[in-house]
């Protein structure tokens, strides 16, 4: 059965880290529609910072660049938001889904945790990629909200 979508919106932004902030925020206030926990909203928070986060890190490394974030609401309070930059994208995307994988230089403290971090606060996350194309991040996850509609 089709999904059906009840708002949308698009954001697009500099890859540049006090922008990651901004794409929390925006996410939450997106969100606040289906009447989330607070619980919630932090659960969405985190992951879409970790998916910002590794747009700028690694996707934009050597070269600047934008990253794009597209939010839905279905109609069954399924919260979409899809990341999406254009940067150096990644080789081996399941290699890169293990927990402590990371292609950080040695000097730089990362955790390798971004994708594992998503996937435990995230219903679904999807990741596809390309070397040189980039990467895109789709996170979902239903909204039980405070009236425990989950």
């Amino acid at each position: 059965m089709k999904k059906i979508m009840i708002n949308e919106c698009k954001v697009r932004f500099r890859a540049i880290s006090r922008n990651e902030s901004f794409s929390r925020s925006t996410a939450a206030a997106f969100a606040m529609q289906c009447d989330p926990t607070a619980s919630e909203i932090a659960e969405i928070k985190t992951a879409v910072s970790e998916a910002v986060t590794n747009a700028i890190v690694h996707g934009y490394r050597d070269s600047a660049g934008d990253v794009e974030m597209i939010m839905r609401l279905y109609e069954d309070s399924t919260l979409y938001i899809q990341i999406r930059d254009r940067g150096a994208g990644i080789g081996d995307v399941h290699a890169a889904m293990q927990p402590m994988f990371t292609t950080a230089p040695a000097d730089e403290e990362r955790s390798g945790l971004g994708f594992t971090v998503m996937e435990s606060f995230m219903d679904k996350v999807r990741v596809r990629s390309a070397e040189g194309r980039g990467t895109t991040v789709t996170l979902e996850k239903k909204i039980g909200g405070k009236s425990g509609a989950r």
